[in-house]
Parts: C-alpha cells; structure tokens; sequence
C-alpha cells in the first residue's frame, strides 16, 4: 500500500497543468519587491520499487511543491503528484503501464491575527499527523503510509472550503494550536470532496520536546460517521532519536502505529559516514468493527510489524530501504521496498534586494 504516493486524486495532464498554471499565474501579477517575498518551487523526486509477495512495482515520481507569498498577509501553497507505475500482468509475463498527473492541494492562506489562520481552497484535511506532516515523499521513513492513514481523511485526503488554524497559547514553556475546518460536497474530478468537519488541537512541551494531539471528524453527507483520532509525537534534544505515533477510530474499524528512528551520532555526528545511517521500525495494527464498508482499511484483523534502514546522502538526497512482514487471516506476506528520493528548493525566478 503505497498510501503516499496514490494518496492524491488523478486527473489528466492537460488539467493539473491548467490548474498549476493557474497558481503561477496569480502569484506572477504581484510586483514582488524583495528577495524574501519570491515565490518558491520545492518538492521531491524519486524512484521506489516494492517488492510484494515477489511481485516487484516500480515507481518514478516527482512532487513539485509552490509557496508562493502575495504581499505581507497572503500565501499560495500548491502541491501535485506526477508518476508512471510498472506493475506484474499477474500471471503473464510483462508490465502493466499507467502514469497519474494531479493535485494533492491548492490554497490560499491569510494571516489575519497573530493567532489567526484564515485557509480557504482545497486542503490536506488535519487529521491526526500523516496526511499533512508525512505524506511527502521526502519527508516520510517509510515509503507507504500506516494502514490507518485513511481513516479521518475519508477517500481523497482533502477538502474544499474553509480553515481556521493557529496558536491559541504559545508559551515558553507550552505552546497550544488548533485546525477547525469545514469542507462542502464537490464532484469535480480534481477538487473531489464530501461535506464534513472537524479540527485537530494539540499540546507542545517545548523543554521536553513532546506532543500529543487530538483529532476529530464527522462525515455530513451519505450515512454520518464520526472519525476520532490521537498522536504523540517525543524527539529529545541531543539524541538524534524519535518516536512518532497515532491511533484512530472510525465506524468501521481502528487501529494504530508507532514509528522510531534514530540518526546514528556516536561516530562523529550525523553528517559523518556512519552518521548518516538511520535505523527504523514501526509496529501497527488494525481491527474490524464490522466488515460493512473497509473505509481503506483491511478487511480483515492485521498486523504488521516494518523494519527500515535509510542513508542520508549529502545534498538532500536519501536511500530508503525496508522489509516488513503482513500477518492476517487473509495470507501472511514480505514487502521488501527500495528507494532514493531526491529534495529540491529553489526561487521561481530571481527576486529583487531592497
């Protein structure tokens, strides 16, 4: 399950481009005066091969990223997913060929407080951490996502409408945020979305470098469901260690993860050769509630249990490597994947110093 790369909804080519164009076009009519203010093309490219059940899909994909500032009070942000997937016949020798151009999001940001986020567009929605904080493909440890990362995100990840987000307390020593969202009904093929709300608050420990968070969702169209969802989130100082983690509930089925990785330091500090090694694991499961609807979920009791070694290479560049072993009652099964994934920034054209 590659959660993160077919995360996006699909359109033609000639759409996303229309679309991308469109983003370009709005930020390109404001005289930007100073270097700080020019737009930003970032976003990551890569190649991923998966390896399930001796089946081998390979996977070249780049995701283009726009932050785009519009005077002192407004952001851009854009972000599309472009790929070609080679997959086994099945039983025939050869490959299957399909590639995929859309947008994972389009938004228009305001800054209307100091405490106060108005977003509007289309948004990854704020359930739990993944879909907004993991899901790139050059940020994430593991090339798929949780089995759970459907669950909050209904089908497509995101919604059309409206945000509130920010800071209710920010302290030394606590800081608090917030995300309510509202999102309509839409068919569109690019801006796909169903009616619903909901919001994410969490909890920051500066001193201990802690989070922990909570997540709710409702459904509003078809058959209403509530969505209910927690992350924690521990990265002490000077350790190169972090623990991630997420448990969420919906009508049909719940479950959970829980991710470590460690930057290796002991032998001359993380840009050393040995330093750059960055062992993983991650345990997960899932729980049927009802077999009615699998709401992107296994229909069936799983665990599965992930093992990783990345090597962060110089120049934003990383090798993912990680094997992992599936127990239901379906079959039990070994995804080996193999990746590299390359990080790029830079200004869309060159901006003017004061």
């Amino acid at each position: 399950m590659l959660h993160s790369v077919f995360s996006p909804k699909h359109c033609s080519a000639a759409r996303a481009i229309r679309y991308l164009g469109l983003a370009l076009a709005i930020v390109a009519t404001t005289n930007y005066g100073s270097a700080q203010d020019t737009p930003l093309i970032s976003g990551g490219a890569g190649f991923l091969t998966s390896t399930n059940s001796g089946k081998t899909t390979y996977l070249p994909i780049i995701e283009p990223l726009l932050a785009a500032p519009v005077g002192r009070h407004i952001l851009v942000e854009s972000r599309a997913a472009l790929l070609e997937s080679f997959s086994p016949t099945g039983n025939q020798p050869g490959y299957n060929h399909t590639h995929f151009m859309g947008l994972t999001y389009l938004q228009g940001d305001y800054v209307a407080a100091s405490h106060v986020t108005v977003v509007g567009g289309e948004f990854l929605i704020p359930f739990n951490t993944y879909n907004e904080r993991l899901s790139p493909i050059w940020i994430g440890n593991f090339q798929d996502g949780p089995l759970i990362a459907p669950l909050g995100v209904f089908s497509s990840g995101s919604g059309l409408g409206g945000m509130l987000r920010g800071n209710a307390v920010t302290r030394s020593k606590v800081s608090i945020d917030y995300n309510y969202f509202y999102s309509i009904r839409s068919g569109n093929q690019q801006f796909n979305a169903q009616r619903s709300t909901g919001g994410r608050s969490s909890l920051y420990l500066p001193d201990k470098r802690l989070e922990i968070g909570l997540s709710y969702d409702r459904l509003l169209q078809g058959t209403h469901e509530n969505f209910y969802g927690a992350h924690a989130w521990w990265e002490p100082s000077d350790t190169g260690f972090r623990l991630r983690s997420e448990f969420a509930r919906g009508h049909h089925a719940q479950g959970y993860w829980v991710e470590a990785d460690y930057r290796m330091q002991a032998f001359g500090g993380p840009d050393s050769a040995m330093g750059r090694f960055e062992p993983l694991f991650r345990i997960q499961q899932t729980f049927r509630r009802d077999t009615i609807v699998s709401d992107g979920m296994p229909m069936v009791n799983t665990q599965r249990a992930d093992f990783g070694l990345d090597y962060n290479l110089p120049h934003n560049t990383r090798i993912l490597t990680s094997y992992a072993r599936q127990f239901s009652a379906t079959g039990n099964h070994n995804v080996w994947e193999t990746g590299i994934v390359y990080r790029f920034l830079f200004p869309a054209w060159k901006g003017k110093q004061q």
